[in-house]
C-alpha cells in the first residue's frame, strides 16, 4: 500500500517539475504557448495541459520527442531536472 501511495506522489513531481521545465525552456526561447505548439506540431491546448499548474497527464515519448524538435535539444534535455 505505501508503495503505491509513495510511487503516485513520486508521477505527481515528475510530472510537475516537467511542466515547469517546459515553461522555463519556452520562455527562454521567447516564445509563447501557440507558437511552441507551431514548432512541435502540437495542439495550443496539449502545451496549455503540459504546463498546467497541477499537470494531469503524462506525455507521450512522440510528444516528448517533439517538443525537443521544437527547442532545438535533445529529448534526455527535457528530462533535466
Amino acid at each position: 500500500m505505501w508503495v503505491a501511495c509513495h510511487t503516485a506522489g513520486m508521477a505527481g513531481d515528475i510530472r510537475k517539475q516537467f511542466s515547469n521545465r517546459i515553461r522555463e525552456l519556452r520562455a527562454k526561447q521567447g516564445l509563447t504557448q501557440q507558437e511552441l505548439a507551431e514548432a512541435a506540431d502540437l495542439d495550443y491546448k496539449s502545451i496549455q495541459r503540459l504546463e498546467a499548474k497541477t499537470p494531469r497527464i503524462y506525455p507521450k515519448l512522440d510528444t516528448i520527442e517533439k517538443l525537443a524538435k521544437a527547442f532545438k535539444i535533445p529529448p534526455s534535455k527535457l528530462l533535466d531536472f
